[in-house]
């Protein structure tokens, strides 16, 4: 009976999903617009991010717990918000297209000489201090290299290398450039390392470098106030909580005009908790469903983190938490992290999209601590990550971007939610 009140629910709720799709665009395009700065820590993007989230909870009827939606903390963060120049035997490089600097990087100004290396000299080290006492001064070059080359104790080796040209004080060189044919993914930073170190797509002018060019600025500040957004509406069980989460923040900038939009990671996201507030506004929920946008995800999921050490309410009451983060394809389905450590759960999820046709496919996964669910696990707390597959291959990079983001299966996403929330 239980389930098939669900599955009349999802019935009657079909029209109303059809306008959700729309409203998840517009907060992607929103979120992911050069307004919002990336949603990182240059020009207070996470900021802006923040406040627009608390009106959308204010607009749709969600309270707060207490006065304020807002649950401040504190993080060191290291920034690039100016100057980014790169030029490679006087040809001038593109920020994020051709080049990325390591998110925990100093600033650097300055003409350097190079030395290129051969990745045998990370194995067999004859010839590696010979090769680091004439760098002093001058840019390392490190070659592109495949892992899958070398065997377990030559990566370990290789690795050793890499990071001590990359991090260690002690390394004479200006600064490190490591070629690749990779596709540059960058990341975000809560330090500053003694080196700067810079990622270099591999073309026809990287073959023979002899001379860098680099004017690239750094700020790190120490103490960056940033914040989770909070609210909730009352169940019919109000002791009993559900949490549906997912965070805001993303990269930023990497200069004064590079930005890292983030519209699958995680803008997406923050469209499915949207969405699914509005739903549960209009249909009060069995528990009191509390919506919880994280900051500082991208730093360390520091926002959930802060949350689980400072909850708002006793964590023992929460029934289940589903944590919402790229969320805007789904041509190969979902994946659904804590699958196997709650299989009663995750079985019922599969039931209920088998049943209805929803998704492509709802693929299992063990536990991980790779999104803001991980905390709330640790603590106990029942849990999935549940993220999209298939469709675009952008992340972390320039070209995730609301424009190209398909939404494949989001509205079938969404109904397989509700259905599955409802029977909780």
């Amino acid at each position: 009976m239980k389930y098939l009140l669900c599955i009349i629910g999802l019935i009657l709720s079909h029209n109303g999903t059809t306008q959700n799709l729309p409203y998840a665009k517009n907060i992607i395009q929103t979120l992911a617009s050069e307004e919002f700065k990336g949603r990182g820590y240059v020009d207070h993007g996470d900021q802006n991010a923040a406040d627009y989230i608390q009106s959308q909870f204010q607009s749709i009827g969600l309270v707060p717990f207490g006065k304020s939606y807002s649950q401040p903390f504190t993080t060191p963060v290291n920034t690039f918000p100016s100057a980014m120049f790169l030029s490679i035997n006087g040809e001038a490089k593109q920020p994020g297209i051709d080049f990325l600097i390591d998110a925990g990087s100093p600033g650097i100004k300055g003409a350097f000489e190079t030395v290129s290396m051969e990745i045998d000299d990370f194995i067999h080290r004859e010839k590696l201090s010979t090769i680091l006492n004439n760098s002093t001064g001058k840019f390392l070059i490190i070659p592109d290299y495949n892992p899958k080359d070398y065997n377990p104790e030559e990566q370990k080796s290789i690795r050793e290398v890499i990071d001590f040209i990359k991090y260690h004080p002690e390394n004479p060189a200006s600064g490190s450039i490591s070629l690749t044919t990779n596709k540059l993914t960058w990341s975000a930073s809560t330090a500053v390392y003694a080196k700067p170190s810079l990622i270099l797509k591999i073309d026809s002018t990287t073959s023979n470098i002899h001379t860098v060019k680099i004017n690239i600025k750094n700020k790190f500040i120490s103490r960056y106030p940033t914040q989770n957004v909070v609210s909730h509406i009352k169940g019919q069980h109000p002791d009993s909580l559900v949490l549906l989460t997912a965070h805001y923040d993303h990269l930023g900038m990497m200069g004064s005009e590079t930005i890292f939009p983030g519209a699958n990671d995680n803008a997406s996201g923050i469209a499915m908790l949207l969405s699914l507030a509005k739903h549960y506004k209009e249909n009060t929920p069995k528990y009191t469903t509390v919506f919880i946008a994280f900051g500082g995800e991208e730093l360390g999921l520091l926002g959930s983190k802060h949350f689980v050490e400072h909850p708002m309410f006793e964590l023992s009451q929460i029934k289940f938490l589903i944590n919402f983060d790229i969320s805007g394809t789904g041509d190969d389905g979902i994946q659904v992290v804590n699958g196997s450590i709650y299989p009663d759960e995750f079985d019922r999820l599969r039931d209920i999209n088998e049943k209805e046709a929803l998704l492509h496919q709802v693929k299992i996964r063990g536990e991980a601590c790779n999104s803001d669910h991980c905390f709330f696990h640790q603590q106990n707390v029942p849990s999935f990550f549940i993220y999209t597959l298939g469709g675009i291959q952008a992340y972390h990079d320039i070209y995730d971007r609301s424009e190209t983001l398909p939404m494949t299966a989001f509205e079938d996403y969404f109904q397989l939610m509700t259905v599955f929330i409802d029977g909780l």
